[in-house]
């Protein structure tokens, strides 16, 4: 099942079903046009993996990392489906980053991996948009990475078994593929993960592990559409605005 946090034409904030190119709560149905659809949850805090594929580790002119490299987007980063992405201004270079997002089900800590998938919700798509002027500049990454609505997430909820393990993964701008990978291209899958990031730190329901983009980033410009499509969840849609 697809699940779908959207505000309805009242202005109440649901969460349904997306089905059949239908929201759907309780008996009432909504074609997407006339709802705001929102992030699929509210998080605390989006714990970022970087350097997760091999080929974009070489792309960045890094090694691959031996554990996680990890690091943080505050609630503010967080953008939806159909939104407008403003990139910061003055910057010479702002990235694209396809990747599969996890949503955490429940308060969690000390997660053996065997168990990791008992804590996900589901996976959603997302969208790590990297301010590369600064992030080359900087040790913690708060102006290349952290900046407002620098996390598109959506646009639904898929249970974990709606997922294949080789999920493709995808990203297009302006109708033209920029990135094409697999889930099973991982350097760490899911549940080490989800067992590594809470040895050091408590997730809540609602927070999102992004789990790292492939080979083929490159810089967005004013006017873009962008397009994060990943099997079994389905496509992320948004705009940028460049000042």
């Amino acid at each position: 099942m697809k699940r779908v946090r959207f505000r309805d034409p009242a202005g109440s904030i649901r969460t349904g079903e997306w089905s059949d190119g239908e929201l759907r709560f309780g008996e009432d149905n909504y074609d997407p046009d006339e709802v705001d659809v929102l992030a699929p949850s509210d998080p605390t805090k989006i714990v970022c993996v970087g350097l997760n594929y091999a080929d974009h580790a070489a792309e960045r002119n890094k090694d691959v990392p031996e554990r996680p490299l990890l690091f943080l987007k505050p609630p503010n980063a967080v953008a939806s489906h159909g939104s407008t992405v403003a990139l910061p201004a003055g910057k010479e270079r702002v990235d694209h980053e396809a990747e599969l997002g996890v949503v955490v089900g429940e308060q969690c800590r000390h997660v053996a991996e065997e168990d990791a998938m008992d804590v996900v919700a589901g996976f959603t798509c997302a969208n790590d948009v990297s301010n590369r002027d600064d992030q080359d500049r900087e040790q913690n990454w708060v102006r290349g990475k952290a900046f407002d609505n620098s996390c598109p997430l959506g646009p639904v909820l898929a249970t974990p078994d709606e997922v294949p393990d080789d999920a493709a993964v995808r990203l297009r701008v302006n109708g033209e593929l920029r990135q094409e990978s697999s889930r099973d291209q991982f350097i760490f899958s899911v549940p080490e993960l989800v067992a590594e990031i809470t040895t050091y730190l408590t997730l809540e329901p609602g927070d999102v592990i992004i789990t790292g983009t492939p080979a083929g980033v490159a810089p967005l410009e004013d006017g873009d559409r962008v397009e994060v499509e990943i099997e079994g969840i389905g496509t992320l849609s948004h705009d940028v605005r460049g000042h």
